[in-house]
């Protein structure tokens, strides 16, 4: 450790020598974006190799009863979590979101490797979630990291972070315009040049690193074989509807499966409940398991029997109605499989299943067109491909990362128009019925989340704590005037004193100018008590409940100059206006420089 240590002063001293600051954050973007390439490959190479023994039947063969397989992956990672983390897994992205608002970009080290070792055992077993979501917690921790090994300031950190996340995810998918906006629109990052930079360097380097070890191979084989036509519009508008809507499904669906697992108070009452649905699940819906890549291939190329695979409908699978059935089977419980998987104990990400159920969905959409009996046509594999931007864009509020992500990803630019269409129509309809989506709700309710807004980032940041005055002399209803002059006022450099009972139960305040007509007539010393002048403040700050955005609401509407703080009910200090406002100038200049 002090060798550690030595080296790290010495290279400080060497960069603040020679290397600006400017420079500096590029070199460090460049190295961020070189591990995530390599976080990435390895999360995916662990899990590959995984699923490539069950493949090739060294354990099961068949694949007759793989379904039980996702059950055994849950039970190693509840042993793994018991026994050697001894911590539960978070959702990756929202415990990302939290420490940038609320710990200054701070992520504990042990979430570097934690994700490499849980998602690929959840994910490589056939556990219903994707990969994308581990990988970029595993990249931000390596951020954090070295951004305080390297005393980077808590902006600068930040930015590393939407560095790591954007390297992740051009690592995965080859697509670093995607992943710049990613950062910018889910990481709520300042699109100006000093953030946009560093972002393309980490997300280039990323995915140089990804092509080394992965060669040019891509995530989908599609070739965009029929244009965009104008007649099509009203069936791209009528998806971007269907698509907004499933987004709102997936949504609710997410927390009202999470919360009924919340109920179970053990996590081996959480795995056997999960592990047996996610079973039954698989058994009927055979492309429920693992992440789902090859069935988004499949229907991209038109194979639908190998897209839904071996199951008990395989004797009716010639009617194109029990596969446009099988496939809204799929829309439905994929949401349900990839929330039981992580609520049950398994490690993984939402992006990869959302983009399942949205292939699912458009390819559901195209069929319906083409044998409703009305004599329409339209493309099937793009149907497919640009329903995967619409859930996208409508799950995470992220409409240009769709876009862009699918795009790239397929190399589909020739659509752009219509993926336009259907990712703006699914955002307005999701963002018009819900103000959150799975990344934010929990933050948002907690005044954690970070947004474009300036103002409410500072607010969000600041530490209520770091405002909170105690050098307030306190009194008790039973004191009289005369003890309130001589112990108070007269030793007492404020205006202002909160009065409590003997529980330091808060009853009230008393100002100076409440007193100052009778403070010198000595006939009232004896005869009258702080109880008789004392009154309630306009409002109440409550520690446990209210954020700063709420405080600063409340001075506002009260038009107050101190309000108290109640701390578990009891008093615990005042926030003064004008405290409040340096602070928040302070903060507002770190934020913005």
């Amino acid at each position: 450790m002090p060798t550690k240590s030595k080296f790290f002063k010495q290279l400080l001293i060497w960069r603040y020598k020679f290397i600006s600051e400017k420079n500096f954050i590029f070199i460090v973007a460049l190295i961020i974006g070189l591990l995530s390439g390599l976080v990435a490959v390895t999360i995916k190479n662990i899990t590959f190799t995984i699923e490539a023994i069950f493949e090739k039947g060294i354990i099961l063969s068949e694949n007759s009863i793989y379904f039980i397989l996702p059950v055994i992956g849950l039970l190693l990672v509840y042993l793994f979590t018991k026994y050697i983390s001894k911590k539960p897994s978070e959702h990756a992205i929202p415990s990302i979101l939290y420490s940038l608002s609320k710990r200054n970009g701070l992520i504990n080290k042990r979430k570097i490797y934690l994700p490499l070792i849980t998602a690929p055992l959840t994910v490589g077993f056939g556990g219903s979630v994707g990969l994308l979501g581990p990988a970029i917690a595993s990249a931000s921790a390596i951020s954090s990291t070295l951004g305080q090994w390297l005393h980077i300031d808590r902006k600068t950190r930040s930015l590393l972070i939407g560095c790591a996340s954007a390297g992740a995810i051009a690592s995965i998918f080859k697509s670093p315009i995607a992943a710049i906006i990613f950062a910018i629109e889910v990481f709520s990052l300042d699109l100006t040049f000093a953030s946009l930079l560093p972002l393309l360097i980490a997300s280039v380097s990323s995915v140089i690193t990804s092509y080394f070890f992965l060669g040019d191979s891509v995530l989908f084989n599609f070739i965009v074989s029929e244009k965009f036509q104008i007649k099509d519009t009203l069936f791209y508008i009528l998806l971007g509807i269907g698509t907004g809507f499933a987004s709102i499904y997936f949504t609710k669906i997410y927390f009202a499966v999470t919360s009924i697992f919340n109920r179970f108070k053990s996590p081996k009452h959480k795995l056997i409940v999960g592990g047996l649905a996610i079973g039954v699940m698989l058994y009927f819906i055979p492309p429920l398991y693992g992440e789902g890549f090859g069935f988004i291939n499949d229907l991209m190329l038109g194979n639908d029997t190998k897209a839904i695979g071996n199951s008990i409908f395989d004797s009716y699978i010639d009617n194109i109605w029990v596969v446009i059935a099988l496939l809204f089977g799929i829309t439905i419980f994929k949401t349900i499989a990839m929330t039981m998987t992580m609520a049950a104990g398994g490690t993984g990400g939402v992006i990869i299943p959302t983009l399942v159920t949205g292939s699912a969905l458009g390819n559901l959409v195209a069929k319906i067109v083409n044998n409703c009996g009305l004599g329409f046509s339209v493309s099937e594999a793009n149907f497919t491909l640009i329903g995967m931007a619409g859930l996208i864009a409508g799950v995470l509020h992220a409409p240009l990362t769709a876009i862009f992500l699918i795009a790239e990803i397929t190399g589909g630019y020739e659509l752009f128009v219509p993926l336009m269409i259907t990712a703006s129509m699914a955002f307005i309809i999701n963002k018009n019925i819900l103000n959150h989506t799975i990344y934010t709700k929990e933050l948002l309710e907690k005044g954690a989340l970070l947004t474009q807004d300036k103002d409410k980032n500072v607010l969000t940041i600041m530490k209520m704590d770091a405002v909170i005055e105690k050098n307030f002399i306190v009194l008790h209803p039973e004191m009289t005037l005369g003890d309130m002059l001589k112990n108070a006022v007269a030793k007492s450099n404020r205006n202002l004193f909160p009065v409590t009972d003997k529980d330091n139960n808060f009853m009230g305040i008393i100002l100076l100018d409440d007193i100052r007509t009778v403070m010198f007539d000595q006939a009232l010393y004896e005869s009258t008590t702080v109880e008789t002048f004392m009154h309630r403040p306009p409002e109440f700050i409550i520690y446990e409940k209210d954020n700063m955005q709420q405080v600063m609401k409340k001075f506002q509407e009260s038009r107050a100059w101190n309000l108290p703080v109640l701390k578990n009910e009891k008093y615990y200090g005042f926030i003064s206006k004008s405290k409040l406002l340096t602070a928040y100038r302070k903060e507002l200049i770190n934020f913005t420089s």
